[in-house]
């Protein structure tokens, strides 16, 4: 009889590991690659302007303090919309409002191709920002109505890949659209390229108001076994954040613990951001280049950041570590950043930036794994907006800074040198973070 009851649980516990495994290999493609495919689309549209930039700067007279100024703008309206965004969001479903935000973004993004001269740089870049504010928030907070938190590291490290691969895939595609100078009805090739990179975000904001689902209780391509272990999975772990936790949109703004993953997070990105909307000028300063060169050599790096992305994120959600995965990720990024930038040679710096951008991106999978440990509900969709939203005053900071220290050298090593110090902040502060131990598996 003892035997009979020892085997019970046992008999239980492999039905519902064979159940997750069932709903996760359902959940990948209809949730995570649909999302992954969408933020392609939006970080393209995001820093495309980098490539631009290889003609539009000199077209209109733009410097590098000009260019670094309206690069970051961009940052100002995204933070201005980030939280009001998410709390929409979370009341109207992600369905009607993350298909709003990509025909928002499409359409201005596209009309980026019509600025005349700084004026209208700094406003369509301030718009752009407007009009994307709360698609990462939105999806980051629509994976955790779908994803268990053991497994949701490895599904946001899924989707914040396309931040990576946007680029492996966008940088040629960039330089190609720009060597292959189109010029009909008399735009330049670097107008084109806005136009033509802006075109799928509205496409598929339409399908996205068609395809995508707002919860599991509505997700039918789950079966009846699959959809109710999925609920009262996430159910279980709500109702256990909400007993030690946030779930009241007021507490992030006192929870000490917000505003410091808000730091890590900031600090990191201003490495991400500054390396990105800078990389393709950087590159073409080695000399020798067509722009379609120009766009595979800088895909490399970001292929280097996807490796990190997912590696570090698979053995996150398999040890169930999520602080120390944080911490030393930034750290690595910050060292390789700067020893890039004191590089001997331009082969050796684009070596080591590829091991700096394997660390910095790193950071990108598992930090989201953080604050969902500690805050549900109201108060995850207003603090993970709070979080990004707040902290993409980097990619204000970043650029500018760039573009200010390249004016004031004539170098890009000492922007590089400082870019660097930006992840290794990030990492002492995560260390000193106190956080249930950073862990999701109750070890």
């Amino acid at each position: 009889m003892a035997s009979l009851a020892a085997a019970a649980p046992a008999a239980d516990a492999s039905h519902d590991d064979a159940l997750r495994r069932r709903v996760l290999s359902k959940l990948r493609p209809r949730i995570v690659f649909y999302c992954f495919l969408l933020f392609i689309i939006n970080y393209l549209d995001r820093v495309n302007v980098g490539f631009a930039a290889l003609h539009m700067n000199k077209d209109l007279g733009f410097s590098a303090t000009v260019y670094g100024l309206g690069a970051g703008i961009f940052f100002l309206g995204y933070i201005a919309f980030e939280i009001p965004s998410n709390m929409i969001m979370h009341r109207v479903g992600p369905r009607r409002w993350i298909a709003r935000i990509m025909v928002s973004w499409g359409l201005v993004s596209g009309g980026m191709a019509f600025v005349q001269g700084e004026t209208s740089f700094y406003v369509m870049r301030f718009l752009l920002g407007l009009a994307e504010a709360g698609f990462v928030p939105g999806i980051l907070l629509y994976l955790t109505y779908w994803y268990p938190a053991r497994d949701r590291a490895k599904a946001t490290a899924g989707f914040m890949t396309a931040t990576v691969l946007s680029s492996v895939i966008g940088a040629p595609l960039s330089g190609w659209i720009l060597s292959s100078n189109p010029t009909w009805f008399g735009l330049a090739a670097w107008q084109w390229l806005f136009i033509l990179e802006a075109a799928p975000a509205v496409i598929l904001g339409v399908v996205t108001y068609f395809y995508l689902v707002d919860r599991p209780q509505d997700g039918r391509w789950l079966d009846r076994e699959e959809r109710e272990w999925l609920i009262a999975t996430l159910d279980r772990e709500n109702r256990q954040i909400a007993r030690t936790g946030s779930h009241e949109f007021r507490t992030i703004f006192r929870d000490p613990r917000v505003w410091l993953l808000t730091l890590i997070y900031l600090f990191n990105a201003i490495a991400i951001y500054g390396v990105v909307l800078w990389l393709p000028q950087i590159v073409r300063s080695i000399g020798g280049l067509s722009d379609f060169q120009t766009g595979l050599v800088t895909a490399v790096p970001f292929a280097c950041a996807a490796v990190g992305l997912v590696v570090v994120a698979r053995n996150s959600d398999r040890t169930g570590e999520r602080q120390w995965h944080t911490a030393l990720s930034a750290l690595i990024g910050g060292v390789f950043l700067a020893a890039s930038a004191l590089a001997p040679s331009p082969l050796t710096g684009l070596l080591l930036l590829c091991a700096a951008a394997f660390g910095v991106w790193a950071v990108l999978g598992v930090f989201w794994a953080l604050p969902t440990l500690f805050l549900t509900g109201a108060a995850a969709a207003g603090g993970l907006a709070m979080i990004n939203g707040f902290a993409q005053i980097s990619g204000f900071i970043g650029p500018y800074l760039v573009g200010w220290i390249k004016d004031a050298t004539q170098s890009f090593t000492p922007a590089l040198l400082t870019l660097a110090a930006g992840p290794i902040v990030a990492a002492l502060l995560c260390a000193g973070l106190s956080l249930k131990g950073g862990r999701t598996d109750g070890r």
